[in-house]
C-alpha cells in the first residue's frame, strides 16, 4: 500500500497501539504474580501478536522484529519448555518500554528505528535459545484448540482417526458420491506476520476446489490465531490431491504443504471402487463456505471492520471545539433571556424554555462524551510502584480504588504528572524498608491505597500511605534553616500546621537521603497545578502513622453553575461548588474578635471577610443595615468563610474562558466569563482569597 494510503490509518494504529501497550503492561503485571496463570500468557501472546500485526502491516519493522522476539519467547513458556521467571518478566517490560518509546516518537513524526532495540532482540533470542529452567510437566502444558500450540492434531497418514462418527459419515457419504478426501497438513514461515490472514488465504484456496468437512485447530481457534505454524484441512473433492498442494504452495508465507488421502477402515478408496455414483450425495457437507465466512469474518473484525461497532474514536480536538461551540450557545441563550425579561415579551417565553431544554441537553451530553475514568491515569501507576520497588528494595503494595470515577479529558490529562509525583514522595520517603517497619511493629509489606469518588460536582482522589508520616520537628526546623519561618512561628505551630509547611514554594532539600519526609520536594507546584484546575490540595500526616493526600477536584473545566454577585460596581462570579449558603446579616449581629469581623449562624462562629477590601474595589461600602454575605467552604478542613458583598446578582450557568498568559498568576481570580448582557465578569477563587 502506498505511503499515502498508510497515512490515512497512522492516528487509527496510534490510538490502537497505546491500548494494546496499555493492556501488555496490566497484564504483565499480573502475570508476574501469577506466573502458572497460562490464560494470561496466551493473552499477552495474542495482544503481542495483534500489536505485532498492527506494525507489520503499517510498516515499522522495527517494531515488528523486537515484537516477534517477544512472541518467541511467550511460544516458550506457552509450550512448557520454559518457567516465566521475574527477571524474564523485566525483559518483557523493557521491551514494553521500548515499544511505548517507538510509539512516540512515531507520533511525533520520526520513526520506529530510531529507538534503539537489538540489545533487548538479543537478550530474548538467547534466553529462547538457551532455556535454563526445568521444562513444566505435560499437564501444566496449555492449551490451544485440541492440542499444544504447533501441534497438528490430525497425523500426516491420513488414517482419519481424529474424525468424529459423524465426520466418518461425511466421508463416507463424499465416497459414495466418487469424492476423494484428502487431508491436508499446512505450516506456515516462522517470519509469517498474520497467521489468521494466511489461515484464510487457505481456506478460501481449498474451499473453492471443495468441501471442508473439518479443520484441526477450530475454525474458531483459526480466527483466534490460537496456532504456532502448523493447521490441518480436511477436504472432500472431485480433483486430485495435486489441485491443493499446487494452490496452497502458491500463496506466500507458507513453509510447508502436505497432502494424503484419508481412507476409513475397511473401504477401498474412492478410484478403486466400482460403479460409484457421479452425482454428489444429499448429505455432502456444506461445512467449506461456512468456515470460510467464518475465518473471513474474523479478519474483518481483525483489521477493525467488524459490522455492528457501537463505538467510534473521536479526536479529542474535536470535542475541545464541539464543548466551545456549546459555551458560546449557553452565553448566547443567557443573552435571548436577558432581552426577553427586559422587553417583556410573553410570547417568547413558551419557544425560550425549549431552547433552554434543548441547549441544556445538548451541554449534558457534550459533557458526558468529554468523560472518561480516572483509570486513564491510575493504570499507569501499578508500574510505577512496581519498578520503584525493586529499585529500592522495599515491598509495597497498590491498592486502587474507584477507578471507574469519571473526570472531564482535559482534568485527566493535567492530573496525570501530580498524582505520578504525589505517589513517587510516597515510595520513596513515606513508606520505610522492610526492615524498619518490622523494627516499627508494622508489616514487612508496606501499603500505598490510591481511590477516587465523587462527592457533589466534583471528585475526590486520595493517596493513603501507612509509612513514616512526616516528621514535623525535622520539617520546622528546615523551614527555620531556610528563613520560612521565625522562631516564635515555629514553635507556636501544632503538628497539623507544620506538616503544611511543606506545601510552601522553596520548600526542599537538595539532600538525596533526609530523615524529613521529602514530601516537600516540589509539592508546591503540585498544590499550583491542582488549584489551577479549580481544585484544593490538601495534606495529612503523622509521624510514625502514614500520610493521606486529599485532591478536590471540579467534574468539569469548562460550564459550571455560578453565584453572580455585585461588589462596588462589578459583577463577579463564584462557583457554586464552593458555595454553601447565602445570608443577610444585620449590622448589629456583626461582632469583632481580635479585629476581625464575625457573627454567629446557628449556633457557630462564621468569620466575615469583606471582598471589597480584598479586591480592592475603589470607594467606601455603603452603610446599610443587611450585609449580603456568600458563605464558602475552603481549605484542608473545609472551614467555612463568609464573604460580605454588595448584592446576590443570581444564579447562571456560565462558560470559564481564560486570562491569557499575563494574568494566569493573579491571586483570586479562576477566570472569565461573558454575561447575558455582554459584560465581562471575573470568576473569584475562592480557595485563594
Amino acid at each position: 500500500m502506498a505511503d499515502m494510503d498508510m497515512n490515512q490509518y497512522m492516528g487509527a494504529f496510534l490510538d490502537e497501539a497505546g491500548d494494546n501497550l496499555a493492556h501488555l503492561n496490566e497484564l504483565l503485571l499480573s502475570a508476574e504474580q501469577n506466573q502458572s496463570d497460562m490464560d494470561i500468557i496466551n493473552e499477552i501472546f495474542r495482544v503481542a501478536h495483534t500489536f505485532k500485526g498492527m506494525s507489520a502491516t503499517m510498516g515499522f519493522q522495527t517494531m515488528a522484529t523486537l515484537t516477534h522476539s517477544m512472541e518467541d519467547l511467550l511460544g516458550l513458556v506457552r509450550s512448557g519448555t520454559l518457567l516465566l521467571t521475574s527477571n524474564d518478566v523485566d525483559v518483557l517490560f523493557k521491551c514494553l518500554d521500548t515499544l511505548t518509546a517507538m510509539v512516540d516518537s512515531i507520533r511525533r513524526g520520526g520513526a520506529d528505528q530510531d529507538v534503539p532495540s537489538d540489545d533487548l532482540i538479543g537478550i530474548l533470542h538467547a534466553r529462547r535459545d538457551n532455556p535454563s529452567d526445568e521444562p513444566a510437566s505435560k499437564k501444566d502444558a496449555p492449551v490451544a484448540g485440541h492440542g499444544a500450540p504447533g501441534q497438528a492434531c490430525g497425523d500426516a497418514s491420513g488414517d482419519a482417526d481424529q474424525l468424529t462418527d459423524q465426520e466418518r459419515g461425511w466421508v463416507t457419504s463424499a465416497n459414495d458420491a466418487g469424492m476423494q478426501v484428502y487431508e491436508l497438513k499446512v505450516t506456515l514461515d516462522e517470519s509469517c506476520m498474520l497467521r489468521a490472514a494466511r489461515a484464510f488465504m487457505v481456506v478460501t484456496a481449498v474451499g473453492d476446489n471443495g468441501d471442508i468437512i473439518k479443520s484441526e485447530p477450530s475454525v474458531e481457534d483459526l480466527e483466534k490465531e490460537a496456532f504456532e505454524r502448523t493447521f490441518v484441512l480436511y477436504v472432500a473433492s472431485g480433483n486430485p490431491i495435486e489441485t491443493f498442494t499446487e494452490q496452497i504452495s502458491k500463496i506466500g508465507e507458507v513453509a510447508e504443504v502436505t497432502g494424503t488421502e484419508v481412507i476409513l477402515p475397511g473401504e477401498a478408496s474412492p478410484a478403486e471402487a466400482k460403479g460409484a455414483p457421479e452425482e454428489p450425495a444429499a448429505a455432502a457437507p456444506q461445512a467449506p463456505k461456512d468456515a470460510a465466512k467464518q475465518v473471513q469474518a474474523a479478519e474483518h473484525k481483525q483489521q477493525g471492520h467488524q459490522v455492528g461497532s457501537r463505538t467510534v474514536r473521536v479526536d479529542i480536538g474535536r470535542l475541545d471545539k464541539l464543548m466551545n461551540l456549546v459555551g458560546e450557545l449557553v452565553i448566547g441563550r443567557a443573552r435571548i433571556e436577558r432581552l426577553v425579561q427586559e422587553s417583556r415579551l410573553k410570547a417568547f417565553q413558551e419557544p425560550l424554555s425549549q431552547l433552554g431544554r434543548i441547549s441544556g441537553d445538548i451541554q449534558e451530553l457534550v459533557t458526558k462524551l468529554r468523560m472518561v475514568p480516572v483509570s486513564m491515569v491510575f493504570d499507569r501507576l501499578p508500574r510505577l510502584v512496581r519498578d520503584l520497588s525493586r529499585q529500592m528494595s522495599k515491598d509495597i503494595q497498590l491498592m486502587v480504588e474507584g477507578a471507574e470515577t469519571e473526570l472531564d479529558r482535559t482534568v485527566i490529562d493535567e492530573i496525570g504528572d501530580p498524582m505520578v509525583h504525589i505517589l513517587r514522595n510516597s515510595l520513596d520517603h513515606g513508606i520505610e524498608s522492610p526492615d524498619e517497619r518490622e523494627r516499627a511493629g508494622k508489616p514487612r509489606q508496606g501499603t500505598i491505597t490510591v481511590a477516587a469518588y465523587q462527592e457533589g460536582n466534583g471528585v475526590i482522589i486520595e493517596v493513603r500511605d501507612d509509612g513514616a508520616g512526616v516528621n514535623t520537628e525535622k520539617v520546622k526546623q528546615k523551614a527555620l534553616e531556610r528563613g520560612l519561618v521565625t522562631q516564635e512561628q515555629a514553635a507556636a505551630m501544632t503538628e497539623d500546621e507544620a506538616v503544611q509547611l511543606v506545601m510552601l514554594p522553596g520548600f526542599s532539600t537538595n539532600d538525596s537521603i533526609t530523615e524529613i519526609s521529602g514530601r516537600g520536594v516540589g509539592t508546591d507546584a503540585v498544590k499550583n497545578k491542582v488549584e489551577s484546575l479549580g481544585g484544593q490540595f490538601m495534606m495529612y500526616s503523622k509521624f510514625g502513622g502514614g500520610t493521606r493526600v486529599v485532591i478536590r477536584l471540579p467534574l468539569t473545566l469548562a460550564i459550571v453553575l455560578a453565584l453572580l454577585i455585585r461588589v462596588g460596581d462589578e459583577t463577579y462570579a463564584v462557583s457554586l461548588e464552593n458555595v454553601e449558603e447565602t445570608l443577610l446579616v444585620h449590622k448589629k449581629n456583626i461582632k469583632y474578635v481580635h479585629g476581625t469581623p464575625v457573627t454567629t449562624v446557628r449556633g457557630e462562629i462564621l468569620p466575615l471577610s469583606d471582598l471589597s477590601a480584598i479586591i480592592g474595589t475603589p470607594g467606601e461600602r455603603p452603610d446599610v443595615d443587611e450585609n449580603p454575605v456568600v458563605v464558602v467552604r475552603v481549605g484542608r478542613d473545609r472551614s467555612r468563610v463568609g464573604f460580605l458583598v454588595d448584592a446576590f446578582v443570581g444564579q447562571q450557568e456560565i462558560v470559564i474562558k481564560p486570562l491569557g498568559k499575563l494574568l494566569l498568576k493573579v491571586k483570586g481570580i479562576a477566570g472569565a466569563t461573558i454575561l447575558g448582557d455582554g459584560n465581562v465578569a471575573l470568576i473569584l477563587d475562592a480557595a485563594s482569597l
